[in-house]
């Protein structure tokens, strides 16, 4: 027997009801063109799998790694979604959410909903964001979790009146607005760090610079830790090789470090203080801070090059000798290039005020979600 949402929260709200999703929006599912198929692929048509979703920091997504084409789409399950359409990831894993920019497609790992005319698109979104765990619950599966769209539309969920929908979507959409703003800005600084670098390190470059290592600059080490020391609850980011860290109950490092995946994708990540380490993430702490962003922009710029040697059948992987003895140019009088490196830093000082203003954000977001989800705090309409 399934519990609902609804029956373990037996309260209602003055002027709310109760729902099942499919009675307040359409669950469609999708589908994958053959492979084999060459005009199949590379039209027109946005085509979205979880992965494509995995680590958004917003909302809205409008195109995923590949399009299909009008006869992919015709000649398999996928279908055009309009936009405004929430896409929820049902297997492999189940719980990825975003919204669609524009019309779009997706494959079989979705089940999407179209909210009918009684239904705002926006909380609709914060409703199954909040029920995430709930979701997940659902799901049956030996070899991995699914979770069907016969038992997706059966799930119920209290619901308010169109517009106090609309007044609870406005408050918590104005956050993430926010939070999405400033995930531009520091996009932005990024992108102008990697500008002066290449203008002021590749093409202004002079044959008299020495060729230094980047071994002279920071110890290379590892963190110690398994992916089994992550709990949902620890209080300090534990940088593994995903792009998204995960937490931790303690910490190993207190510091300024330029964090690179050993593995995987080899991303990189700054931090400054607490935070814990996977044993195969590198943690990179230059010997001396005037440096700090200068090298950080140098690894984004060259990380091709430095892990070009990368080894492993199913598992890419790179060493330390590999990190150690990357060479790149500089001049030999350093004082030459304080002042750009005072701007490296000055750039990556913005976006780490920034990042903790989203971080304040986050929380204020994620404190309010479940009060407004469930009528314990009430929006004037």
């Amino acid at each position: 027997m399934r519990i609902s949402v609804v029956e373990m929260n037996s309260k209602i709200p003055e002027g709310w009801r109760k729902c099942k999703l499919g009675d307040v929006a359409d669950v469609v599912g999708g589908g994958t063109p053959s492979t084999k198929v060459a005009e199949y692929w590379n039209g027109e048509i946005p085509w979205i799998t979880p992965k494509d979703i995995s680590n958004l920091k917003n909302r809205y997504i409008s195109k995923g790694e590949r399009n299909i084409s009008k006869k992919g789409l015709e000649n398999s399950s996928a279908k055009i979604l309009p936009k405004g359409t929430i896409l929820l990831s049902t297997r492999a894993p189940v719980g990825y959410l975003a919204i669609a920019k524009n019309d779009i497609a997706t494959n079989q790992g979705f089940r999407s909903l179209i909210p009918h005319n009684d239904t705002d698109n926006i909380f609709l979104y914060y409703l199954l964001k909040n029920n995430i765990e709930y979701l997940k619950s659902q799901a049956t599966g030996t070899t991995f979790g699914e979770l069907s769209g016969s038992v997706l539309k059966s799930l119920i969920f209290l619901f308010p009146s169109l517009p106090e929908q609309c007044a609870i979507a406005s408050v918590l959409g104005s956050l993430d607005d926010k939070i999405d703003l400033l995930h531009r800005q520091n996009k932005t600084l990024e992108q102008m760090a990697e500008a002066l670098f290449r203008q002021w390190f590749v093409v202004e470059a002079d044959d008299e610079w020495e060729e230094v290592r980047l071994g002279d600059f920071f110890p290379v080490v590892t963190g110690k830790k398994d992916a089994n020391f992550a709990t949902n609850d620890g209080l300090y980011p534990f940088f593994t090789c995903s792009q998204i860290p995960l937490r931790a109950p303690s910490y190993s490092f207190d510091c300024t470090a330029i964090l690179l995946a050993g593995n995987g994708d080899f991303n990189i990540k700054h931090y400054i203080g607490k935070f814990e380490a996977y044993q195969r993430t590198y943690v990179l702490i230059p010997y001396n801070p005037i440096y700090f962003g200068f090298l950080l922009t140098l690894m984004k710029y060259y990380l091709s090059e430095i892990t070009r040697g990368h080894q492993g059948s199913v598992i890419n992987f790179i060493t330390k000798p590999m990190i150690e003895n990357f060479v790149f140019l500089l001049p030999k009088c350093r004082d030459l290039i304080q002042e750009k490196l005072i701007q490296f830093n000055e750039l990556y000082r913005k976006i780490d005020a920034n990042d903790a203003q989203i971080r304040t954000l986050e929380k204020l977001r994620d404190t309010l979600l479940p009060k407004l989800m469930s009528g314990e705090i009430r929006v004037k309409i």
